[in-house]
Order: structure tokens, then C-alpha cells, then sequence
């Protein structure tokens, strides 16, 4: 027990003793009782101290602020973690979306016709899937595009359709390309004719005054075309129509040939029509035309075996030693001959215009009945004639014209060339990812053309009576004044001009043209149209081509 109790006291002093030590300073210290302590309790992120706290709360401000300073992603990179492997995320920032295409979804397109799947329409196809379609069989829906080789409008219900589908027809195409309702029209470049039987009084005073003429008779949907004297016509026949025959063709090395024009309409009331300049379908008759015969048809005819420009010999060397184009060569032949074929292209540009301005009323009184005119564009092909005075004569318009190389292979490029600056024109090709003609996103939409694109007249809209007024008609391209339908036309208009590549306006009619225009004979509409583009031409000198 003694002992125990020496033991105890022993511990008792041992601690006060520690205690003691405790409050004097560290200097003063004995060392062998420093040690432990430094070992034990003075470690720098040791909580259990104050200075451990204090050295720890100093040190977590720097590390906060030194990461804040850190370029985006450098501890990511630098413990090579991706964002996604990362879980300590320093911010957080709303940023832009980055759109990325990950489907396989194109825009559809559906063909209608007898033969849909025909090889007369190859072409098409290619064109259209090298742009990113993709074809289906149900006509019904699903669809953005529908190529229609006949009238649609017929057998199809096509009065609702969505704001996105668009068909290659326009509804009552017909009125132009009608052969006995176009040849009839009373426009300077069409060759007289008469309807049978209700204009056969007229034809038969009409060819008692000029004894001279010859005359065809036609069928109003085939051709069946040969000269008859004018007691040889069945009058009778409401089948077929008679017309007037030009008789002093223009020939190249003997042979007659006829003009094929592809020519575009974008839009009724306003108007705005293209032709193709890249080239032009030129066709001879495969019989020289002297000596003349009226029995043989291959003489003044074109039919589908005619003589092509590269087995023209006047023209072979153009089109395949020197490698131009039908048009081209045409052209080069004729200036090598003394005569200027300026001439007949702005007499065939004319004749085009003026033929379908004819019919435009009838064609903007029938959209109506749809549910948006802006789902309709057409191709047609003018096919026109050319006299000894180099006078041009418009003969018809087809609806669905051959594209088809199957008679002549060397015609493909031609066929693809026209197909795809049709369809640049309109808007199905496109350089920008879609999954449908569904309007894109209104950034996207902007991208492409936005408010400043298309607003014209800076000065006169910022004064008076502008600034005050939409009455006066000059006021009508104020933004002001547009309409939400007007905004879309001259977007449209815009991104057509963008898009125009081989094509080429003929309506409005280019400044550059310098072909006198009755504004006064026009439609409120066309006025407003042709009045853009000018103001257009004012500040870019591509509108006046």
C-alpha cells in the first residue's frame, strides 16, 4: 500500500507539473517536453489548434481564388477527366446550344404519275436524292415534296395542304400550257389560230384575205400536224384547231429546228418567272427543209428522232471539239454568218413573259380555293420558232417536259443541269441540314434572310408623307406598311435571287433589259414586286440582271 501511494503521488506532481509548463511560452520550454508536443499537436491542419485553424482557412481562400483563376477545364485536363467523369463543377453558365446532327432522317419526295418508277424520270430521282431526298410511295401524306409528270390536281385532294409541302405544279397550269387556249392568245409572237369548229367562219375569212398563207391543222392534245390547204381542213373536228404555217424558217445548214426554253414560276400575284440560260434544247428536223414538200412531215416537224446540234455540221465543232453548250454554239454559228443573235433571245424572253402574264389572272383566280398559294412553283418548256428575218414565234408550252436522255445520252447533263438549278431556285436544295421543308428555327430562318435583307427605301420611308402615312402607293415597301404576307413574299423573292444560279428573272423585268414596261397594265400586285426589285437594283447591282 506504501508503495501504491509513492506511485500515485509520484503521478499527481508529474501533472501538475505539466500543467505549469504548459503556460509558459514555447521559447522557454524544456526541449525534451517540446518534442512530443510539435509530434503530437502542432501539425499545420491540425483543428485541435488555433493556428491550425487559421492556417487552414488561409489556405482554402487561396485555393478557392487560384481555381476561379484557372483557364476553363485545366484541373480537368490536368487529373484527365472528361466533363462527364468530373462531379466538382466550379459554375455553372447558361451557354448557346450547340445543334448537332445525329439522325439519318431527309426530307421525302413522292412522284405521281401513270409510271412513277419509269425511267423517263431518272433524272429527277438522281437530282433529287443527290440533294439529300429521300422517296416514298404514299401520296398521301408524309411527304414534302410531290413531282407530279401529270396534273395532279385532277385526282389528288390538294386543297390543304401543309405550310411545308410543295408540288411542281401550279393549279390551272393548264391555261398556258393548254396547246389550242395558248395558240389562240392574242400576243404579238403567236402565229394566228383558230378554234374548231366555233372560229371556223373567222379562219375561213381569215385565209380568203391572205391567199398566200399556209396553214396546219393540229390536234389540241397530240401532234398529228400537217400543212392542208384551206378547203382540205375538216372544219368539223373539235378535236384539232388550225393555225398558221411559217413557211420562211430560219435553216441551219438546210435544216429547220425549233427552241426549247425551261422557264420557272415562283409565284403568282406578283409574279416573278425565271428562264435557264445555261443552255437552251435545240432540235432539227432530221430532212433538210428544201427542196419543200408538205408531205413529208420530217421536213417542217420536229418530232423525237430529230437531228441533235452535234451531228449539225456547222455546229459539231462548237459543241464537240470547242465544248459549248446548244446555245452557244447556235449563237457562234450565227454571228460567223453576219448576223446578231442578240435579236431573237430578247424577242424569246418577251414572248415567255408576256405569254404567261396573259394568263395569270385566271391561274390567281383559282389559288384561292387553296389554303396557301405558296405551296405551288412550276417548269415548263416554251418551244418557239425563228424566221429568215430572224422574228421569233411561240408555238407551246409543255407542262411536263421530256427529261428523259434515253433517244440521246449526251442530253443527260443538259436534263440534271436544268432540274437542279429549278430546284436550288425553289428552295428543296439546300445547303443546310433538315429533316423536312418544315420551317427551320427562327435563328435559322435569319441566318438565311432577315429584316435588313429585304427593306428597301431608307430616306424616302424616314420622311414625310412615308413617316406618316401607308396611303400613298410609293409608301407600300415601308416595313411599316408590310403585311405579314408581304414579309414573306420579299423573303421569298430574296432568298430566289440567292438561289437564282443558271436561272435568270425575266419577271419583274431586269433594269439591265431596257425593255419599256406598262406599270399601268399591270396588277397591284406585280407593281409592288417589280417596284422591290428596282429599289433593289438601286444599292446592289445583281438585282438589274
Amino acid at each position: 500500500m506504501s508503495e501504491k501511494r509513492k506511485s500515485d503521488r509520484r503521478k499527481q506532481e508529474f501533472s501538475s507539473k505539466l500543467k505549469n509548463e504548459d503556460k509558459l511560452s514555447d521559447d522557454s520550454k524544456p526541449a525534451v517536453l517540446v518534442a512530443p508536443q510539435v509530434e503530437q499537436l502542432n501539425c499545420f491542419f491540425d483543428l485541435r489548434t488555433k493556428r491550425g485553424q487559421l492556417l487552414f482557412f488561409i489556405i482554402t481562400v487561396l485555393a478557392a481564388t487560384l481555381t476561379q483563376c484557372l483557364p476553363k477545364d485545366a484541373i480537368t485536363n490536368m487529373l484527365n477527366l472528361t466533363e462527364e467523369q468530373s462531379q466538382c463543377k466550379t459554375e455553372t453558365k447558361i451557354i448557346e446550344k450547340i445543334i448537332r446532327s445525329g439522325t439519318t432522317e431527309r426530307p421525302k419526295y413522292v412522284i405521281y404519275g401513270r409510271n412513277p418508277s419509269g425511267g423517263h424520270l431518272i433524272h429527277v430521282h438522281n437530282v433529287l436524292q443527290r440533294l439529300g431526298l429521300e422517296q416514298i410511295d404514299n401520296t398521301t401524306d408524309g411527304w414534302d415534296l410531290m413531282w407530279a409528270h401529270d396534273y395532279p390536281y385532277r385526282k389528288l385532294n390538294l386543297h390543304q395542304l401543309k405550310p411545308h409541302q410543295l408540288v411542281n405544279h401550279f393549279p390551272g397550269s393548264g391555261y398556258i400550257t393548254n396547246k389550242v387556249d395558248l395558240s389562240t392568245t392574242e400576243i404579238r409572237y403567236v402565229p394566228k389560230a383558230f378554234k374548231l369548229p366555233s372560229e371556223a367562219q373567222e379562219f375561213k375569212d381569215f385565209a380568203l384575205r391572205n391567199p398566200a398563207k399556209l396553214f396546219v391543222q393540229k390536234n389540241n392534245q397530240h401532234r398529228h400536224i400537217q400543212i392542208k390547204k384551206p378547203e382540205e381542213i375538216d372544219l368539223s373536228n373539235n378535236e384539232t384547231f388550225v393555225q398558221e404555217f411559217i413557211d420562211d424558217p430560219l435553216l441551219v445548214d438546210g435544216y429547220k429546228f425549233d427552241i426549247g426554253v425551261y422557264t420557272v414560276i415562283t409565284s403568282i400575284d406578283p409574279l416573278r418567272v425565271y428562264i435557264y440560260k445555261g443552255d437552251v434544247l435545240f432540235r432539227y428536223c432530221p430532212v433538210k427543209y428544201y427542196p419543200f414538200d408538205a408531205d413529208n412531215v420530217d421536213k417542217y416537224i420536229v418530232g423525237d428522232d430529230y437531228l441533235p446540234t452535234w451531228e449539225v455540221p456547222a455546229l459539231a465543232s462548237f459543241y464537240t471539239k470547242l465544248g459549248f453548250g446548244m446555245k452557244e454554239s447556235f449563237d457562234a454559228y450565227l454571228r460567223s454568218i453576219g448576223r446578231d443573235p442578240a435579236t431573237i433571245w430578247e424577242q424569246v424572253e418577251d414572248a415567255i413573259r408576256l405569254a404567261i402574264l396573259s394568263k395569270e389572272s385566271l391561274l390567281a383566280n383559282i389559288l384561292p380555293r387553296y389554303t396557301s398559294k405558296r405551296n405551288f412553283f412550276e417548269m415548263m418548256r416554251f418551244d418557239l420558232v425563228v424566221d429568215n428575218t430572224l422574228r421569233v414565234f411561240l408555238m407551246e408550252a409543255n407542262m411536263s417536259p421530256n427529261l428523259s436522255s434515253a433517244h440521246f445520252k449526251p442530253n443527260r447533263l443538259l436534263y440534271e443541269q436544268v432540274i437542279y438549278n429549278f430546284l436550288r431556285l425553289v428552295g428543296v436544295g439546300s445547303d443546310l441540314y433538315r429533316e423536312s421543308f418544315r420551317k427551320r428555327t427562327t435563328d435559322a430562318e435569319a441566318m438565311i434572310s432577315s429584316l435588313k435583307n429585304i427593306v428597301v427605301h431608307a430616306n424616302r420611308c424616314s420622311e414625310a408623307p412615308c413617316a406618316e402615312s401607308c396611303a400613298p402607293e410609293e409608301c407600300s415597301l415601308c416595313v411599316s406598311c408590310l403585311s405579314g404576307a408581304d414579309l414573306k413574299e420579299l423573303h421569298s423573292a430574296y432568298r430566289e435571287h440567292l438561289n437564282r444560279g443558271d436561272m435568270k428573272r425575266i419577271f419583274p423585268v431586269p433594269k439591265a433589259d431596257h425593255l419599256p414596261v406598262d406599270q399601268e397594265k399591270m396588277s397591284a400586285k406585280n407593281r409592288w414586286m417589280s417596284r422591290w426589285f428596282e429599289a433593289k437594283c438601286q444599292t446592289d447591282s445583281s438585282y438589274c440582271y
